[in-house]
């Protein structure tokens, strides 16, 4: 089992003692523990899980706790008198971010069970087939009468009930579409399994030469193998819009005077006071009625700086309180959030997604009724043929129903996207839509957020060389008293410089300001330049008693490959445009560095999601990447869609293929894997064609049997898998 596929106690470094263990188990007995979902997005290892099970387990009420590292996720067994509050404050002390999920809006995997069970019948159709064949030999051999007969009886005790249980995912479907008068290429395929097993047993009890059970059971096989394929591509697909609801936080503290309780999300009513406590998300929207902060609302926005908020000034759902603790007063709960909003954004932009049909599906709407009506042109006529002899007449329409099945046409698509997702794969890149292959194929201009997609999405401080030693260790004196993003990038610097921090003391930080402190008898403050009176433009200054200000500059570092990948995209004549949250002088500076021209900055998620509205009503197949909560609506909107492996995971929900590896030039990878799929999937459609232009005259004039017809059924299928094998 892989690292990735990890769900449970943590393997070394993370390995738990036999004492914990017994600790476990004997805490576990508690009946009255309830489970508390959190997802953890900032776990990576082996090591986060056993650092965050250890952690929690050491916590009193702590009953059990289940790290999942693939989802990212923790579910902790506690007892009631736990808040869920504590429970995400042990886990921030422990350093990952962790944040309540409403485990009821969480779905789990069904479209794996129906892949396993897919695969169950598959094998139970082959075995089966393989027996029959075996059978089979002995009639080509030679066995007549007596001997034939038997033969024929056994093979019909194997295959009728397989082909009962293996193939009803054809006959559920085609009876579903029968019901509402419809055709779906699950009908041709129905009547040939079952025409070809009637016939097969009609045979058997009027002692015929011929039966046709290997031809059945070999159809089956071979479309379930197709069916199968599909599923395995469809199997990562879950609906961002139930991620979504699910990111919300599922209670609040609301005050009642100077008492503060917790509550469910759904008690609370607009126009009630919650407190905010720093570390903690705004579970509703509102307007801070005391206090000051700051803000981190790059989960919605895509803004890379924290944002000074005060009384009167409006919050959302989903943001982050930094600093100080907030009260507000909801002006929105629920559905009226902005998160709700854009839920019903991405589902309405699924929705569209998935009535894009794809190459098969077109295909096979011409296909399936075509099918039907020339096998019921051959019985017509051989009827009319041979004066009456229903039996010759119906084993020549199992022929052209079984030579014509679109067993090639249901592998064309499947096989050809198996290959190609093993490749991208293997490259970094998770495709995650059964028709993202198709789609990306078809891209004729691409759309980049900024932040934590061309970027890595940490500030990093950019002239730490030019400022004073002496300088740059008061500042990371400072910065330690701050989870700050710029603070952070201080002291990350000094720590690489090999400066040590100052002795800085008094430290204190001012929500929505800075951190201040006392240097050798003097105050010294960090942060905005109106508190520290600076006439400077710069976004963060340090002054020391009176001194002069010092200025510190940060940037965003390029992910690898992003440059490459402009560049690449520009050689392919696709247009590339940048879409970002941040302030036009940033996003302009960025744009320039990078080599990309068009750009808009201060764009909020709603107005990502109208330019990607604008730009399919005006005919574009445009690929978007992107990794923020801000870009959910507009990734689903997309023709197609990349995220990075390192979005939030609503975000990677949202998305067609999630992006594993660092380096962005993965994506041109994808392009040019696209199109050759696309290619590919054209050529398997040809040989279908050609082999039907050659396959069903054959099977009209009576000169193929049904077993003939399965064979060559079977070698068509063959050569369109081996043909899918060239995408490698």
């Amino acid at each position: 089992m892989s690292l990735a596929d990890y769900s449970g106690a943590a393997a070394c470094p993370g390995c738990l003692t036999a004492t914990e263990a017994v600790e476990r188990a004997s805490k576990a007995a508690s009946e009255e523990a309830r489970d508390v979902q959190l997802s953890l997005p900032t776990i990576h290892c082996a090591g986060c899980i056993s650092t965050v099970e250890r952690g929690l387990m050491a916590r009193e009420g702590i009953v059990d706790v289940r790290v999942n590292l693939t989802r990212k996720r923790a579910v902790v067994h506690a007892e009631p008198s736990v808040t869920d509050e504590e429970i995400v404050a042990a886990i921030s002390a422990l350093g990952y971010e962790a944040m309540p999920l409403d485990g009821a809006t969480l779905s789990a995997g069904e479209s794996d069970r129906l892949a396993r069970d897919l695969a169950m019948r598959l094998g139970v159709s082959g075995f089966a087939m393989m027996n029959v064949m075996l059978l089979s030999v002995a009639v080509w051999s030679g066995a007549a009468d007596a001997t034939r007969d038997l033969f024929h009886w056994i093979s019909a005790a194997i295959a009728l009930p397989t082909v009962v249980f293996a193939a009803q995912p054809f006959f559920k479907s085609a009876w579903s579409a029968l019901r509402v008068a419809r055709l779906n290429m699950d009908v041709p395929i129905s009547l040939a399994i079952l025409l070809a097993s009637v016939m097969s047993l009609y045979e058997t009890v009027n002692s015929g030469a011929h039966a046709y059970f290997d031809a059945a059971l070999s159809l089956t096989f071979f479309l379930l193998a197709g069916r199968y394929l599909d599923q395995r591509m469809r199997s990562t697909a879950r609906s961002a819009a139930t991620e979504l609801a699910a990111m919300e936080a599922p209670t609040a503290l609301r005050l009642k005077g100077a008492e503060a309780e917790t509550v469910a999300l759904a008690e609370v009513a607009v126009g009630d006071l919650l407190l905010v406590q720093p570390g903690a998300r705004v579970p509703a929207d509102g307007v801070i009625a005391l206090g000051a902060s700051e803000l981190d609302r790059s989960f919605l926005t895509g803004e890379t700086d924290p944002v000074a908020v005060a009384v009167g000034a409006e919050v959302k759902a989903g943001e982050i309180n930094l600093t100080g603790p907030l009260t507000i007063r909801t002006t929105a709960v629920g559905a009226g959030t902005l998160l709700h909003s854009l839920a019903e954004l991405v589902t309405m932009a699924e929705a569209a997604k998935s009535r894009y049909n794809s190459l098969a599906d077109r295909a096979a709407q011409i296909y399936a009724p075509a099918v039907h009506l020339l096998a019921f042109v051959a019985f017509l006529m051989w009827l009319w043929l041979t004066g009456g002899d229903v039996r010759h007449a119906l084993n020549i329409a199992v022929a052209v129903l079984i030579i014509t099945c679109p067993c090639a046409l249901g592998l064309a698509v499947p096989a050809v996207s198996t290959v190609a997702s093993g490749r991208l794969f293997k490259h970094g890149l998770l495709v995650k839509h059964p028709t993202a292959l198709e789609r990306l194929a078809e891209v004729d201009e691409v759309i980049f957020d900024k932040t934590g997609t061309l970027t890595v999405g940490a500030p990093v401080l950019a002239n730490a060389e030019a400022i004073p030693a002496s300088d740059l260790a008061v500042a990371a004196a400072l910065a330690r008293g701050s989870a700050h993003p710029r603070s952070r990038a201080i002291a990350a610097a000094a720590s690489r410089l090999g400066i040590a921090p100052a002795d800085v003391s008094s430290l204190k930080e001012v929500p929505g300001y800075g951190i201040e402190g006392s240097y050798m008898g003097k105050p010294v403050r960090l942060g905005r330049p109106s508190w520290i009176g600076a006439e400077t433009g710069e976004a963060t200054v340090m002054r020391i008693g009176d001194a002069a200000p010092v200025a510190f500059h940060f940037i965003d570092d390029l992910r690898p490959g992003a440059g490459e990948l402009i560049s690449a995209l520009k050689a392919q004549e696709l247009p590339v445009t940048l879409l970002s949250g941040d302030a036009s002088g940033i996003v302009e500076a960025f744009a320039e560095r990078v080599g990309i021209d068009t750009w808009q900055a201060g764009v909020l998620p709603d107005e990502k999601a109208d330019v990607l509205r604008a730009k399919a009503a005006e005919g574009k197949r445009v690929l978007m990447v992107g990794d923020g909560l801000n870009d959910t609506a507009a990734l689903a909107l997309a023709h197609v869609s990349i995220a990075p492996g390192s979005a939030l995971e609503a975000t990677r929900v949202a998305a067609d293929f999630v992006l594993l590896a660092p380096d962005l030039m993965r994506i041109a990878d994808a392009l040019r894997v696209g199109r050759s799929a696309r290619k590919r999937i054209l050529e398997n459609f040809a040989v279908a064609a050609v082999y039907n232009m050659i396959s069903i005259p054959v099977a009209f004039i009576g000169l193929a049997t049904p077993l003939a017809a399965a064979i060559a059924m079977s070698t068509s299928s063959i050569v369109v898998s081996l043909n899918a094998l060239r995408t490698r």
